[in-house]
């Protein structure tokens, strides 16, 4: 049984007042607070670790480079990677996806097809389009229903011969539906199409075995799984990272160099140009011990018991409509209130110490197809608990009294 209380205590920021009153932090989809031994281990390697790596034969160095490359056989296994060497240190998410996009879309012709869904993050949008304006390449997107869950159906009619790539998300950011990502990759190799998968959200929420989902991509944002910001994780199956060019150029992904020609290093190295974030790496590292510690599947259960409770409470706000339905979702719940702009209820309810996100959570598509502006959107963390929910509630029913 998950011990929230005792989860809480390893929070610090927790402890914080905002506005008089004690914080409630609901936008773990945006950013995930840490805990204090992942800040613990970014203090002690900058106190006592602090050394370049794979260049120095000093100890320091030596000593950086092996929590470094420590690091990357954390999240290998953390992951269930066949080999270390899958794991591709990135900034996040985001430039994992760009990775691809930028080393993939090299050897795309025009007339290839990429599908993605229609519930994406802009970052699994926006680079497709680059490649659509520049190699001339077809973007298809798979439609979805007004719960928020995709039409099967419709993506299985999309593939085709011609489709080189499908680009998912496993867990949406601004609806909190989880996708069935077996059942897709399964299809999209039925046509020899490759799959991406973006774990931003799924990762921190639920256990993830990309060997089980059979995906040849898979990338992860650290901040959003208790872990440092600016470092994530692109997993990548050997047999396809060996058959991209590079990403970058600069130090780390040559073997050498001269005037006239350089050789790429192996991999991941090759796609690891320059001074890593070492100490992002071994944070986030330390937060997929944690998370490991805590239990995965504990996690997992513990929050949906909560979005249970949360939704059910919501619910009983009147006019407050639910945006994201789908009977398979993780901890995020965007709602709209007849009559009071998003923006105006995150405000309000601020007053309270309730942090919540009001936008269109980088998915306007998604804003599109609802038709609204913005939702707001309270996300769950395994720190949060039911008096979390309780006081948003009340915070919400005193705005609305403000508001009406």
């Amino acid at each position: 049984m998950l011990d929230n209380a005792a989860i809480r205590a390893q929070f610090p920021i927790l402890a914080q007042t905002e506005n008089g009153h004690p914080l409630v932090y609901l936008d773990s989809a945006a950013t995930a607070q840490k805990p204090l031994r992942v800040i613990e281990a970014l203090d002690r390697y900058y106190r006592e670790q602090n050394a370049n790596v794979h260049r120095g034969v000093y100890g320091l160095s030596e000593r950086a480079t092996d929590l470094y490359e420590g690091a990357r056989g954390a999240m290998g296994a953390f992951l269930n990677a066949a080999t270390p060497l899958e794991i591709i240190f990135v900034r996040g998410a985001t430039e994992g996806i760009n990775l691809v996009a930028s080393t993939l879309g090299k050897l795309l012709k025009p007339g290839d097809e990429i599908l993605i869904s229609a519930m994406e993050h802009h970052s699994n949008i926006v680079p497709w389009q680059f490649l659509r304006d520049e190699r001339g390449i077809r973007l298809r997107v798979i439609p979805m229903d007004e719960r928020g869950v995709l039409d099967m159906d419709a993506f299985r009619k999309l593939l085709s011969e011609r489709t080189r790539l499908v680009a998912v998300t496993h867990m949406s950011n601004a609806l909190g539906t989880i996708n069935p990502v077996r059942e897709i990759v399964d299809a999209a190799k039925a046509v020899g199409a490759l799959t991406l998968i973006d774990g931003a959200q799924a990762v921190p929420h639920m256990p993830v075995d990309v060997q089980a989902l059979g995906c040849d991509f898979y990338v992860l944002s650290g901040h959003k799984m208790y872990g440092p910001t600016g470092i994530g994780v692109l997993y990548g199956r050997m047999e396809v990272l060996e058959t991209l060019p590079p990403y970058q150029g600069g130090g780390d992904m040559i073997r050498s160099v001269t005037f006239k020609k350089t050789e790429f290093n192996v991999l991941p190295y090759r796609f690891e140009a320059g001074t890593p974030h070492i100490a992002g790496a071994i944070g986030l590292a330390e937060a997929a011990r944690w998370m490991e510690a805590v239990g995965r599947q504990a996690i997992f259960d513990y929050e949906h018991e909560l979005l249970q409770y949360a939704t059910e409470q919501l619910q009983a706000i009147d006019g407050l409509r639910l945006i994201g339905t789908a009977p398979e979702k993780g901890g995020v719940l965007s709602f709209v209130i007849e009559g009071a702009h998003p923006h105006d209820v995150a405000t309000l309810i601020d007053q309270d110490g309730i942090a919540v996100r009001a936008s269109h959570h980088c998915a306007q598509p998604v804003m599109d197809f609802f038709g609204v502006p913005a939702t707001v959107r309270a996300s769950l963390g395994v720190y949060n608990n039911r008096e979390d929910i309780d006081r948003l509630v009340a915070a919400l029913n005193d705005a609305l009294e403000m508001l009406r």
